[in-house]
């Protein structure tokens, strides 16, 4: 069998996009990670450099996110067992908080400065 002219073509441009993808995958980030917070009402993106506190609106209320020292937590939250709030302060992408009866989700997106291998990639 004898290779043609377009089958080459088509081996080539293959070829171009999986290196395209690959590059566009594994370059290093010139973004910072940034702080996502979704609710019924919307999504909210805030850099994380940047210190504020963000009122959420919900179902039960209103609920409180303070973006602080590199790093996000709930601080005040109308849901009873306040789970959301005892989660802590997240900082590297990947980690998230969620007030599930007030349906706000918190997250980090982005790539950190420095990547590292947590306990769930063992």
């Amino acid at each position: 069998m004898r290779l043609r002219p377009l089958d080459a073509a088509a081996a080539l441009a293959a070829v171009a996009v999986i290196v395209i993808f690959a590059l566009a995958a594994y370059s290093p980030s010139t973004g910072s990670p940034e702080v996502v917070i979704s609710g019924d009402s919307g999504e909210w993106i805030y850099p994380l450099e940047a210190d504020r506190s963000v009122q959420i609106p919900g179902p039960l209320g209103l609920t409180t996110v303070l973006i602080q020292n590199h790093s996000a937590r709930v601080v005040d939250s109308p849901c009873k067992n306040k789970l959301c709030i005892a989660m802590g302060a997240i900082s590297s992408p990947g980690q998230w908080i969620a007030c599930l009866p007030n349906k706000v989700f918190v997250r980090i997106e982005g790539r950190s400065e420095q990547a590292s291998v947590d306990a769930n990639a063992y």
